[in-house]
């Protein structure tokens, strides 16, 4: 039986392999209309945006897919380096034959979000940062006193967390009030437990050097979300970007950690409708 979108109809998926040269690329394709590509961070794959399609493809056209590296795409020998996420991307847009699309990126995905956006600048419809500064330096924001005070404070949290078996990503609040949603979260999450996260996420911190005021070359609209109580990525960061960069826009989503949009989704829905409806 297909899935049903929130109408109650059936959704029509359609499900392909993306062929590199180093590995294979799983996509997923629903709905019609414009369209929306979702890029997933470090704890997730294609199906972390679950409550996102089921709620644009109504509308739009969403395509999802599961980063080099990550289940069911095929593993990359020494581990995925975030240099070649956007090459992925522009292949995978080619592929399909997409001319013109909003970008929606979370966490890692912010990597993949503003190295494609400034490689085929006037390509995206829009790009929506969540959660991430994406290859921005954090010692570029402008915010070192309140980054080091953030910092002391999710060091902390993320301790915690660990200590009472939470993923950080999904944070305390997540998982006491809703249980069922951080089980889920870290069944997709462990889909990768074969992964060098570690690893991985070196690479993308060392990857974090560009200034905010790069991603104005974009030449698209642009949006940041924070999350308020974040310990992953420092909740101000959408806002500091947003100030440098001409026209970009910010919002912050209330007694949220790290992963709003599966914390919650009709919250971030709601805001991307907004967005990507020029409102």
């Amino acid at each position: 039986m297909l899935p049903a979108d929130e109408s109650g109809a059936a959704m029509q998926r359609r499900i392909g392999i993306l062929e590199r040269p180093d590995c294979r690329i799983h996509y997923e394709v629903a709905g019609e209309g414009p369209v929306l590509v979702f890029a997933h961070g470090l704890g997730g794959n294609h199906m972390s945006w679950w409550q996102q399609v089921a709620h644009f493809a109504q509308g739009y056209t969403c395509v999802t897919f599961a980063h080099r590296g990550f289940w069911p795409s095929s593993p990359v020998e020494g581990g995925p380096d975030p240099q070649d996420y956007a090459a992925d991307l522009d292949a995978l847009c080619d592929a399909l034959g997409i001319e013109e699309f909003a970008l929606i990126c979370q966490s890692m995905g912010g990597w993949t979000g503003i190295e494609y956006a400034l490689l085929r600048t006037g390509r995206l419809a829009g790009l929506v940062l969540a959660a991430t500064t994406g290859s921005i330096g954090w010692d570029r924001l402008g915010r070192d006193e309140e980054l080091a005070a953030w910092r002391r404070g999710a060091d902390s949290a993320r301790a915690a967390c660990l200590a009472s078996g939470v993923h950080p990503a999904c944070g305390l609040r997540m998982a006491e009030e809703q249980p069922a949603l951080h089980l889920l979260y870290r069944q997709v999450d462990e889909a990768n437990r074969a992964l060098d996260k570690e690893g991985l996420r070196a690479r993308l911190g060392a990857a974090r050097t560009r200034a905010p005021e790069e991603l104005a070359a974009a030449g698209c609209p642009i949006l940041l979300i924070g999350n308020a109580e974040d310990v992953v990525m420092p909740p101000f960061a959408a806002e500091a970007i947003a100030a440098k960069v001409p026209g970009a826009r910010h919002a912050m989503i209330e007694r949220a950690g790290h992963s709003a949009y599966f914390e919650r989704a009709a919250a971030f829905n709601a805001i991307l409708d907004a967005f990507i409806g020029g409102e």
